[in-house]
C-alpha cells in the first residue's frame, strides 16, 4: 500500500504554481472597466465553451458522481442529460435576447426589462449568496480528500486553493480566468479519461465486468422507477426534468455562465460556445459514471484494497493507492483543476455582480479605473469568506456534496431563473409580477424544503420557476408597469431579428 508520496507532492506542487503562472501571464496588460469584466475580445469560442464546461463541472461533480455509481447506479446520470432541456430553450430563447441587449452582468436585464433597479440588485445579491456556498463547498470536498491522503490539515489545504485562485483572479480579470479554466478544463479532461482506460486494465474482465455489473442492476436499481404518477416524487423524469431546469437556471440568471456570453455579442458564437459545453458536459459526466462502477467492480474483486468506504473519497482513494507514483499527483492536480477554475470564475463574477449591479446605485458615475479597482478588493473579500465558510463545512457532515449541492441550487436559482423566465416570455409582466412572484415562490419552495419530505429536491426548480410564472402573470394583469415594455427584452423580439 503507497498512497499520496513526495513525487506526488512535488507533481502536485508543480501544477498548482504552473497554473499561478498561467493566469498571471495572461493578466501582463492592465485590464481596466469592460476589459475586466468582459475580456478584451480576442478570447476564442472554444476557450469560452471549455471554460463554461470547467465552471459547471466542479470537483462536486469529479467526487461525487463516481462515488454516487459506486455506492448505488446510474440513476443521477440522467440528470446529465438534462442539458437537451437547457441547451435548446437558451440557444432558441434566452441567448438571442442577451446578444440584442448587449448586457454587461445577467441581473442588468431584470433592470433592462422591468425598469427597477431594485429587481436587479435582488437577483445580484441571491447570486452573491449562492456563490459564497458553492465556492465553499468547492474548497471543501477535495481539500478533505487531499487532507485525509497527505496528513496535512484540511483548513491550510482550503486556504492553499483560495490563496492561489484569488491572486489571477485578483489581477487579470475575466481574460485570465478564462484562459486558465481552459486549461485545467484539458487537464481534468485528459486526467479522468487515463484513470478511466487504466482502471479496466486493473479490472479482471476488463471493461466487459463493468458492462455486465450495470446489466445486473448497476444501472438502476429495482426500487427505482422512470416516473412516477406524483411527478414530484423521486424519479428519472423529474431527475431529467429537474436537472435540465436546473442547467438552464444557470445558462440564464447565474453571473459565472452568463458573463462567458458577454464575451461576444455574435449568435453564432454563443451557440457554438453552448453546444460545446453541452458535448463536453454529457461526455465527461458518463466517464465519471463507468469510473464508479469501475471501482465498484474492482473493489468487489479485492476488498482488501479499499481504504476509503465514504463515496465521495472512493476515486480519491484509488487515484493515490492504485495508480503509478507522478500519475496520482497529477490526477490529484486534476481535481485541485476542477476547484480552482470553478473558485476563480466564481470571485471574479461576484466581483463583477456586486461592482456593476450594486455598487452603481450606492456610488454614482464612477470611473473604470474606480470600478476595477472595487472589483478586485471584492473578489479578494469574497474570498476570504469562502474561505472561512468552507473550513466550517469541513467540520460538518455531508453525505453526498453532489445532491446537496443541486438542491440548493435548486432552491436560490430556481426561485431567481423564474423572474428571467417571466420578463422575456410574458409582454405583459411588470415589476409588480415579479416581485409577487418571486417573494411567493421563495416562501413555497423553503416551506417545501423544511417540511415536504415526499418531494424531490429535483423539483424545486420546476416549481419556482412554474409558481413565479404563474403569480406573476396574475399579478400582473392587475399592477402594470408605467413604462412601455422594451420589446426587444422578450422572446417575442426574436422572430423579428430573424
Amino acid at each position: 500500500m503507497r498512497g499520496f508520496t513526495w513525487i506526488d507532492m512535488i507533481v502536485l506542487v508543480v501544477y498548482l504554481l504552473a497554473v499561478l503562472l498561467v493566469g498571471l501571464a495572461f493578466s501582463k496588460k492592465e485590464m481596466k472597466g469592460k476589459e475586466f469584466f468582459r475580456g478584451d475580445g480576442t478570447i476564442p469560442w472554444w476557450v469560452t465553451s471549455v471554460s463554461i464546461f470547467a465552471t459547471l463541472l466542479s470537483p462536486i461533480s469529479f467526487l461525487s458522481l463516481a462515488g454516487n455509481s459506486f455506492a448505488g447506479t446510474w440513476i443521477l446520470w440522467f440528470a446529465q442529460l438534462g442539458i437537451f432541456i437547457a441547451v435548446p430553450l437558451t440557444i432558441k430563447f434566452i441567448l438571442p435576447i442577451y446578444s440584442r441587449l448587449d448586457i454587461d452582468t445577467a441581473y442588468e436585464y431584470l433592470e433592462i426589462r422591468f425598469h427597477d433597479g431594485g429587481l436587479r440588485v435582488i437577483g445580484a445579491l441571491l447570486f452573491i449568496v449562492y456563490q459564497v456556498g458553492r465556492m465553499s463547498i468547492i474548497m471543501y470536498l477535495p481539500s478533505m480528500v487531499l487532507a485525509q491522503l497527505t496528513g496535512i490539515n484540511v483548513n491550510v489545504l482550503i486556504a492553499i486553493m483560495g490563496i492561489i485562485a484569488i491572486i489571477y483572479s485578483y489581477t487579470g480579470g475575466l481574460k485570465s480566468v478564462l484562459w486558465t479554466d481552459f486549461v485545467q478544463g484539458m487537464v481534468l479532461i485528459v486526467g479522468v479519461t487515463f484513470a478511466l482506460i487504466f482502471l479496466f486494465f486493473k479490472i479482471d474482465g476488463g471493461a466487459g465486468a463493468v458492462f455486465s455489473a450495470l446489466g445486473n442492476g448497476k444501472f438502476m436499481g429495482a426500487d427505482e422507477i422512470w416516473i412516477d404518477p406524483n411527478i414530484l416524487k423521486n424519479s428519472v423524469f423529474i431527475i431529467f426534468l429537474g436537472a435540465g431546469l436546473n442547467t438552464f437556471s444557470s445558462y440564464v440568471s447565474s453571473q459565472d455562465v452568463v458573463q462567458r456570453f458577454t464575451t461576444t455579442t455574435d449568435i453564432k458564437k454563443l451557440n457554438k460556445m453552448t453546444y460545446g459545453n453541452g458535448v463536453l458536459s454529457i461526455a465527461l459526466a458518463t466517464i465519471f459514471y463507468l469510473i464508479g462502477t469501475a471501482l465498484f467492480v474492482f473493489y468487489g474483486q479485492n476488498p482488501d484494497l479499499l481504504q476509503h468506504a465514504q463515496r465521495d473519497q472512493v476515486f480519491a482513494s484509488f487515484i493515490a493507492y492504485e495508480l503509478p507514483v507522478g500519475i496520482t499527483g497529477i490526477l490529484l492536480a486534476a481535481i485541485y483543476a476542477a476547484s480552482q477554475s470553478t473558485l476563480s470564475t466564481g470571485l471574479n463574477s461576484v466581483a463583477t455582480s456586486w461592482t456593476l449591479d450594486i455598487q452603481k446605485f450606492i456610488t454614482k458615475d464612477m470611473s473604470e479605473k474606480k470600478q476595477t479597482r472595487l472589483a478586485q478588493f471584492i473578489s479578494l473579500g469574497v474570498g476570504i469568506i469562502s474561505i472561512l465558510v468552507s473550513m466550517v463545512l469541513a467540520n460538518g457532515e455531508i453525505k453526498s456534496a453532489y445532491e446537496w449541492f443541486n438542491s440548493f441550487m435548486g432552491l436560490v436559482l430556481g426561485v431567481l431563473a423564474g423572474i428571467f423566465v417571466l420578463g422575456a416570455f410574458s409582454k405583459k409582466a411588470s415589476k409588480y409580477g415579479a416581485y409577487a412572484g418571486f417573494i411567493v415562490s421563495a416562501i413555497l419552495v423553503i416551506y417545501l424544503k423544511y417540511t415536504g419530505s415526499w418531494i424531490s429536491s429535483w423539483a424545486y426548480s420546476l416549481i419556482s420557476i412554474v409558481v413565479t410564472f404563474v403569480v406573476g402573470s396574475i399579478v400582473s394583469m392587475f399592477a402594470k408597469n408605467k413604462e412601455d415594455l422594451n420589446i426587444e427584452a422578450t422572446i417575442f423580439a426574436n422572430k423579428k431579428h430573424r
